[in-house]
C-alpha cells in the first residue's frame, strides 16, 4: 500500500487544555498529522470546564484552518482548574476565535454520541491528554436523539481504540487520573476496545519547545506564544517541557513501532486514583521505550513548529 492510498485514522481528542501546557504541543501535532492525510478529526472535546476552555480549543482549531469542527465541554461535575501561566488568557486575547464563552457549545457528551452514530463500525481513535470525565459520562449515557444505542453499546460497535496519557508504570500516582480517579476507574473497568497508555515516565524524558520558541520566521502562532510564555516561568523546563500528552498523539496516528514496545496487561485503579499494572491477560497496554528518547524528542520538536496550510 502507498503512502498516498493509506486511509487518515477518524479521531476525537479530549483534552484538559491546560492546567499544563503540553495539551498545546498535543494539539498542534494532531493538526499536523491531519495536515499530512494521516488523521482526520472528527471533534476536540474538553475534559475542564473552566471558562474559557471552548475558546481556546476554538483558537486553535481556527489557527490550523479548521474552525468548524465540533467543540464540547462537560455541563456536569468536572474539574475546573486552568494554567497557572495564564496563556489561554493571551489566547483569548489576541488570535481569532468565533466561540465566546463554554455556553455557546454542547455538552461533550452530546458530542462523542452524535459523532459516533455516524461512524463506520469500529472505527474512531479516541485520544484522552485529560480527565476521563466525558468517557465515564458516556459509557453510562442512555439512547437519545443522536442513537439508539446505550453509551457502552455506542462505544464497543464504533471505536477502534483508546489511547490515553494517563497513569504511571508499572505503579504510580498521576494527574490525570487521580484528578478524577471514580471515572478513570469506571472508563479503565469497561471499557471494550483496547486502551493503549502512555505513562508518565514516558513524555517525562522528552523535552520539547524550545526550537520551536527560537525559530524567528514562526510569528503570530498560538503554540510558538504558548511556550513562549511558559517555559520561562519554571527552571525546570529550561531544556523544554515534558511532553506527554505530544506522545499519546504520536502514537495514536503514527503508531507505536518502532519507538515502543506494548506491555500487555490491566491497569488497576485505587481509591486515592494511584494505579498499578497486573501482567495478566486483558485489552490494556502500556508504552515501554524500544529506542533512544531523543529520536521521539526529534520528531515532536519538528512537528510543534508545523505551520497552517
Amino acid at each position: 500500500m502507498s503512502a498516498q492510498t493509506v486511509k487518515p485514522i477518524p479521531v476525537i481528542f479530549d483534552t484538559d487544555m491546560g492546567p499544563d501546557y503540553d495539551d498545546a504541543g498535543a494539539i498542534t501535532l494532531l493538526h499536523a498529522f491531519a495536515d499530512e492525510g494521516k488523521a482526520k478529526i472528527l471533534a476536540t472535546v474538553a475534559s475542564t470546564k473552566y471558562e474559557g476552555v471552548a475558546s481556546v480549543l476554538n483558537v486553535f482549531n481556527t489557527y490550523f484552518k479548521r474552525p468548524g469542527l465540533l467543540i464540547g465541554v462537560p455541563k456536569g461535575e468536572a474539574v475546573t482548574r486552568r494554567d497557572s501561566q495564564h496563556w489561554t488568557d493571551t489566547l483569548i486575547k489576541n488570535y481569532p476565535h468565533a466561540i465566546k464563552n463554554n455556553n455557546e457549545v454542547p455538552d461533550a457528551v452530546d458530542v462523542y454520541r452524535q459523532i459516533l452514530a455516524k461512524q463506520p463500525d469500529k472505527s474512531v481513535t479516541i485520544i484522552t491528554v485529560g480527565f476521563l470525565t466525558n468517557l465515564a459520562n458516556l459509557l453510562k449515557s442512555q439512547p437519545d436523539k443522536f442513537s439508539p444505542l446505550t453509551g457502552k453499546q455506542l462505544v464497543d460497535k464504533k471505536v477502534k481504540s483508546l489511547v490515553s496519557m494517563a497513569g504511571k508504570f508499572p505503579s504510580g500516582r498521576e494527574f490525570n487520573i487521580y484528578m478524577d480517579g471514580p471515572s478513570a476507574k469506571y472508563v479503565y473497568e469497561n471499557w471494550s476496545t483496547a486502551v493503549i497508555f502512555s505513562g508518565f515516565e514516558i513524555g517525562e524524558k522528552i523535552k520539547t519547545g524550545l526550537p520551536l520558541i527560537n525559530n524567528e520566521v514562526i510569528q503570530n502562532s498560538p503554540v510558538k506564544d504558548v511556550f513562549r510564555i511558559s517555559i520561562p516561568l519554571d527552571k525546570n523546563d529550561k531544556e523544554g517541557r515534558m511532553s506527554w500528552d505530544e506522545t499519546a498523539v504520536f502514537v495514536a496516528i503514527a503508531g507505536s513501532k518502532p519507538y515502543y514496545k506494548l506491555t500487555p496487561g490491566t491497569i488497576e485503579i485505587a481509591a486515592d486514583g494511584s494505579n498499578t499494572w497486573k501482567e495478566k491477560a486483558g485489552n490494556h497496554f502500556h508504552l515501554v521505550e524500544d529506542r533512544p528518547t531523543s529520536e521521539v524528542q526529534d520528531i515532536i520538536n519538528r512537528m510543534m513548529m508545523h505551520q497552517p496550510k
